[in-house]
């Protein structure tokens, strides 16, 4: 047994004069927090939809402009909405749809694509907590969203479609950054939910395709009887899309307090259960 002992002490005295002259790499130590991991994960997902570019960006900024160039061809001749000209009214709607479609689309495609294929090992079995796991996921789908909505916002100034001055900064970088992370949480709860991508679709043609269409993306929501006004009201994506064009109209057809205060906890509460989940396990883990 003593000898047993004394063979122990030296090998690991040994491993340690290797280690100290290089000879042996210590083990990384992260620390609390793992930002090479959260890093690495963050640059994965962005390069993920960066190789298919057409794809992921082109596309949709394409489809936000034919949205553009369709309105305005079907009504030459609409009037002011609200005191705002319709082109400048539906211009905003349009680069919030395609933020948070696009945020979405990330973060759920990224998820379904690896359980479908099996490859959730590569960021399970990675040294990454549930927090840095879930920060990651959705960083990355957030990023998506906003170079879309940036690329289409440049895009229509470009064209002159529309005039996309900002009467405010602060609501336009809180708007679109709350939406992006709003949006990448519910892509990722989808996607953990999702087994295979008919139930992702699922989620997108009955929960997130209704509430954008009736948001009053393309029209405000005045034009609707009661109770049907009042309800327009406790859509979240109202809410957005209409803090959003507040930043570049200076009008809004709800509660601007409301809406941040809204859109605010109900990203935060999304994001803390996109933690919860991926701590859980559930659907991830055998």
């Amino acid at each position: 047994m003593v000898d047993n002992v004394a063979v122990v002490e030296n090998k690991s005295a040994e491993f340690q004069n290797l280690a100290e002259t290089g000879v042996i790499a210590r083990p990384r130590q992260f620390g609390a927090f793992n930002w090479i991991g959260l890093k690495t994960l963050y640059k994965r997902e962005v390069s993920r939809f960066l190789k298919v570019g057409m794809q992921t960006l082109l596309a949709p900024v394409v489809s936000a402009l034919l949205f553009m160039a369709i309105f305005k061809l079907a009504f030459p001749d609409r009037g002011d909405v609200g005191g705002v000209p319709f082109g400048d009214f539906i211009a905003p709607g349009i680069i919030m749809m395609a933020i948070m479609n696009n945020a979405f689309q990330n973060t759920s495609s990224s998820i379904t694509i690896a359980k479908v294929q099996g490859n959730t090992t590569d960021f399970l079995m990675a040294p990454l907590s549930s927090l840095e796991l879930a920060l990651g996921f959705l960083a990355g789908g957030a990023s998506r969203g906003l170079l879309v909505g940036g690329v289409t916002l440049v895009c229509i100034g470009l064209l002159g479609v529309a005039d996309i001055s900002l009467h405010s900064i602060p609501a336009f970088l809180f708007y679109s950054v709350t939406a992006s992370f709003m949006m990448a949480a519910i892509g990722l709860l989808g996607g953990i939910w999702a087994e295979k991508f008919d139930h992702l679709a699922a989620v997108t043609n009955f929960v997130i395709l209704p509430l954008t269409m009736l948001s009053g993306t393309f029209y405000p929501i005045t034009v609707f009887s009661e109770p049907f006004e009042t309800m327009s009201h406790f859509n979240p994506f109202f809410h957005l899309i209409d803090g959003f064009r507040y930043a570049f109209t200076g009008s809004s057809d709800g509660s601007l307090m409301v809406g941040i205060v809204a859109s605010l906890v109900l990203a935060v509460v999304l994001c803390g259960v996109c933690w919860a989940v991926l701590r859980s396990g559930y659907k991830m883990k055998a």
